[in-house]
């Protein structure tokens, strides 16, 4: 079947694609790839198609199919959207992806090159053929204008070779297998689509499940993305593969996503319902009772599969509030330790196991973790971390939002009601930045998490960069007791420049006082509470032989934040590219143990074309221990936003460079 006939049958409805396949993927470079091969008349390779009746095919799009027998592309499907954006000059209807891909393909007529509009390049010049102009319109327009310049006249007959070249592409044939028959039921073509893609776009174990599932229930795909956008309205950010998790552990009690494959519809949209409803109920609890209501302080999300199952096992809902503060406090405690920072499902399914039965399962959930972790008690030296990405940032924004904490311009108790643009909560250093780089402390003594608070942006603005030695009298004067209630050391030679060393010890011993206090609270059993603090009975002697220290933090993370605004308008701009978001304080941990390895600042561990190519990070002013670490670990990284940005253009979109300066 020639190309330009596929083209017809896919308006006309004969030819779609069904429901489970992934979105279009390919860059700038495929699509170059596949023209230029075609224009030379090398193979391309075949189409598969799954041939059914259309009143029981589900497809993707808002078109509409052809009665009778219609075609379902199996494999194919990014070479014929790339040849339909180009000869067509638009998208296909089925179509979701970047339209950049095959938007703006120019051919040079002397070189027989094939690139992508670069106005510096190629602007009025007759040379350089817009191919979409041409499939459409034919050679008629292009061989008048050329006739009309003297000097071109003696190679006009080369050109209408290489024009017609290009416009027969058209008519080229692709060798169309099907696969058709009363046993092709859904699940044998998943298995054909899941085999033949094997070698070309890789889906993830997240993608086959839910090709499997949209197979069966066509909308299923747009239900969890209306549940994703929903979430990303009240501030956070969650990917369809987490969701699956939540709906796999909520239906089958288990992590790893084969389980589902033998879900009917009906039990899937019933699992999603309950999913969402559990997610939803989670939410606002570590909202309401965390404070932890915006994503960036979100840590340990993929304990929350095991709390969405736990939670649907009791009916949607909690007994009381000490069961909610229960099941937070082991939340807490996932998070603070990285419990999920590796071999996630495993670990999720260990959890599961805990609480297969009901009765005292948050009880064996707890025990777990001591047994995993020893002592559930924060040392001061947990919060000796230093930048955003430190674990116990979200920590302190906790104690923050939950506790006493007063603002030290208003007074007010700095609660998640505040309302007002200039009330939304910022980053404080309560040592000013460039007045410790101008006493030669460091970079993480000047951003270390016991230099922070959080004040209102009108009071941040207010205090600028006054030394604590002089704004400090002036807040207790005006508001007694708000400096303590931020757990400020009261001496007031530790706010001199020279003891800010002393200080950051000080501060640290009332922040991990604070944060045992408020686990205690949320464990409602003191006698709990002691015995979790302690660690299991046979640590108990290597204890007090070696009392426990705080582990290292691993390198890397973000400094302040003005370089995460840099960062979070870098992933932006990716987004805007129609290319997944990165993970912003992707914490790297070693495969086998779970150990934290390092914090990259804003990364792609699966790449930005999800297993096309290898994983990215970007590091802004990271030491060399940290692009080491990411190196050896098969991440490409970039120091800055500009370079990263051309690799982008370049490599993924497969811009020309001069697009961007014009």
């Amino acid at each position: 079947m020639n190309i330009s006939t596929i083209l017809d049958h896919i308006d006309s409805g004969h030819i779609a694609l069904p429901e489970f396949q992934r979105g279009y993927v390919w860059n700038r470079d495929q699509v170059r790839g596949l023209i230029q091969s075609l224009y030379h008349r090398y193979p391309v390779g075949s189409l598969l198609v799954w041939a059914t009746q259309s009143e029981d095919a589900e497809y993707r799009g808002d078109g509409t199919l052809a009665p009778g027998v219609v075609k379902l592309l199996l494999d194919g499907q990014q070479r014929i959207t790339s040849l339909y954006g180009i000869i067509r000059g638009e998208a296909p209807e089925f179509f979701d992806g970047n339209e950049q891909a095959f938007t703006g393909l120019r051919f040079h007529l002397d070189t027989e090159e094939f690139a992508f509009y670069s106005p510096v390049k190629m602007a009025d010049d007759l040379i350089w053929i817009d191919v979409s102009q041409l499939m459409k319109e034919g050679l008629a327009p292009f061989i008048q204008k050329l006739n009309a310049v003297d000097e071109l006249h003696e190679f006009i007959g080369t050109y209408m070779e290489r024009l017609n070249r290009v416009h027969s592409i058209r008519d080229i044939k692709f060798h169309v297998e099907e696969v058709t028959g009363k046993d092709m039921t859904i699940d044998v073509v998943v298995e054909i689509f899941n085999r033949v893609n094997s070698g070309g776009t890789k889906l993830s174990k997240g993608d086959l499940a839910l090709a499997k599932i949209c197979a069966e229930s066509p909308d299923a795909r747009v239900k969890m993305k209306a549940a994703l956008e929903k979430w990303k309205e009240a501030g956070y950010q969650f990917n369809l593969d987490w969701l699956l998790r939540n709906v796999n552990t909520v239906i089958t009690g288990e992590a790893k996503f084969e389980h589902m494959h033998s879900l009917n519809a009906e039990e899937f949209h019933n699992g999603l319902a309950r999913a969402e409803k559990a997610v939803d109920y989670l939410l606002n609890a570590i909202s309401g009772r965390l404070g932890l209501d915006h994503d960036r302080v979100f840590f340990g999300r993929y304990a929350v599969p095991v709390m969405a199952h736990y939670l649907d096992r009791r009916g949607g809902h909690l007994e009381d509030v000490q069961e909610r503060d229960r099941i937070l406090y082991w939340y807490l405690h996932n998070a603070m330790w990285g419990r999920y920072s590796a071999s996630t499902e495993s670990i999720i399914d260990k959890d599961l196991k805990a609480v297969e039965e009901i009765d005292k399962g948050l009880d064996r959930l707890i025990k777990e973790l001591q047994l995993w972790r020893g002592s559930l008690k924060v040392l001061p030296d947990h919060f000796g971390g230093w930048s955003l990405g430190a674990r116990f940032y979200p920590m302190l924004y906790l104690l923050t939002r939950v506790g006493e904490a007063r603002d030290w311009g208003t007074g007010l108790a700095l609660k998640s009601d505040l309302l007002g643009k200039m009330n939304k909560l910022e980053v404080h250093h309560i040592f000013p930045k460039a007045f410790l780089y101008k006493h030669d402390f460091g970079r993480a003594e000047v951003n270390a998490i016991a230099n922070f608070c959080f004040l209102t942006k009108e009071t941040n603005l207010q205090i600028l960069d006054s030394p604590p030695e002089v704004y400090f009298p002036k807040i207790e004067e005006k508001h007694p007791g708000a400096l303590a209630s931020q757990w400020v050391p009261m001496d007031s030679d530790l706010w001199k420049v020279e003891n800010y060393l002393d200080f950051l010890e000080a501060r640290k011993e009332l922040l991990a006082e604070a944060a045992n206090s408020f686990l205690r609270d949320l464990l409602h059993d003191s006698a709990l509470a002691d015995e979790v603090e302690k660690g299991p009975v046979e640590e108990i002697a290597i204890v007090a032989e070696a009392p426990a220290v705080a582990p290292e933090q691993p390198p890397g993370g973000v400094e302040s934040e003005e370089e995460e605004e840099l960062l979070l308008a870098c992933n932006l701009w990716v987004l805007e590219q129609k290319l997944p978001e990165g993970q912003f304080m992707f914490e790297l941990a070693d495969d086998e143990t779970g150990q934290p390895l390092a914090i990259f600042d804003l990364a792609w561990p699966d790449g930005l074309q999800a297993e096309l190519s290898q994983p990215v990070a970007v590091l802004i002013d990271e030491r060399a221990e940290v692009l080491e670490i990411a190196n050896a670990h098969g991440f490409l990284y970039f120091t800055s936003i500009d370079s990263f940005k051309q690799y982008v253009r370049q490599e993924i979109l497969a811009m020309e460079e001069s697009v961007e300066a014009a």
